[in-house]
């Protein structure tokens, strides 16, 4: 079953499947477009690793948790340990989605050609921003096939604070 054109023309669409009539039709993401909001409020990272994260991550996530009501923090924790779950929910109220590295996966653990690349993709074209920690997920030239990569996906003030820590905390 093929979807339908969109009565609108975002650069990000979303369709959801009626089960009444059995079509896929066109759904209106909160703003009739779908586009990240403005200000995220959420992070989705499996925080049951976080001993073995990166310095920057970790220091990350404490900034996410502490107090302050000029950024609306804290942000709450929401993970659902679905890439695509997790991505959907923070597209449509804002966030930001963390997979690290690990000593164990040292060069990350998502695949790049068909997991990173798919989600980078539409977070750009819903106004968020996908990188690795260090760059742009979509201008990195994959190696291999299978080839696995940290992956930071969500609002763009988020993942770019992200990459500040770790920039500023760099594991020794």
């Amino acid at each position: 079953m093929a979807l339908p054109p969109c009565w609108f023309t975002p650069l990000a669409a979303a369709y959801t499947l009626s089960p009444t009539i059995r079509r896929w039709a066109c759904s209106v993401c909160a703003r009739n477009v779908c586009v990240f909001p403005e200000k995220g409020k959420t992070y989705s990272i499996n925080e049951g690793n976080y001993i073995k994260f990166p310095n920057g991550v970790k220091k990350y996530i404490k900034f996410c948790q502490e107090e302050d009501s000029s950024t609306s923090r804290p942000y709450t924790s929401r993970y659902i340990g679905s890439l695509v779950a997790d991505f959907h929910r923070n597209l449509l109220k804002g966030g930001i989605y963390l997979y690290p590295s690990t000593a164990s996966h040292p060069q990350g653990k998502l695949r790049l050609l068909y997991e990173c690349n798919p989600m980078a993709f539409l977070a750009e074209q819903a106004g968020g921003k996908a990188s690795d920690g260090k760059e742009r997920i979509l201008d990195i030239i994959p190696e291999s096939l299978h080839q696995r990569r940290s992956f930071f996906v969500g609002n763009r003030h988020m993942v770019e604070d992200v990459e500040r820590f770790i920039r500023e905390f760099p594991d020794a």
